[in-house]
């Protein structure tokens, strides 16, 4: 089960893609809602499209990175029409973006790239899938100080 990967992690960054990452090829139709970045792997969440009770299709991707490195597929997790692809291993320190193929049988098409902040060290705050670093507080600010006399 993915869990026994996540568990004995943390979660790093959630990537949401600022377009859909919907697509549809030769009987494969997904979108892809988050990718989240974990210290042990890459969970891709997917969202597939109405089977009509047929059995779930597991949609072939691909992610890499932009130094051009592939991660392989570890496990698949379906709950309904949502699917975890868990890919392994997580991303180096410095990643910039991931993308996202699906692999079909004329090659590979693009679905969404998604673009990878900086770690959300301490200190900082999520905004819309971006960090904004804080700076510390050393003391009081001068305008702070003029308030208050």
């Amino acid at each position: 089960m993915m869990v026994n990967h996540v568990s004995g992690g943390h979660l790093e960054r959630v990537l949401l893609p600022l377009t859909f990452g919907k697509h549809e090829s030769h009987g494969t139709k997904f979108t892809v809602l988050a990718v989240e970045v974990w210290n042990t792997g890459i969970v891709v969440n997917l969202h597939l499209a109405s089977s009509n009770g047929t059995e779930t299709h597991t949609p072939e991707i691909i992610v890499q990175d932009h130094f051009g490195t592939e991660y392989v597929l570890d496990q698949v997790a379906t709950v309904g029409s949502r699917q975890l692809q868990y890919f392994a291993p997580s991303i180096p320190e410095g990643t910039r973006s991931l993308t996202i193929r699906s692999v079909d049988p004329e090659g590979d098409s693009f679905v969404v790239t998604l673009a990878v902040p900086p770690a959300n060290m301490r200190g900082g705050e999520t905004i819309h899938g971006h960090v904004k670093r804080l700076h510390p507080r050393v003391g009081t600010s001068p305008d702070v100080d003029r308030e208050a006399s």
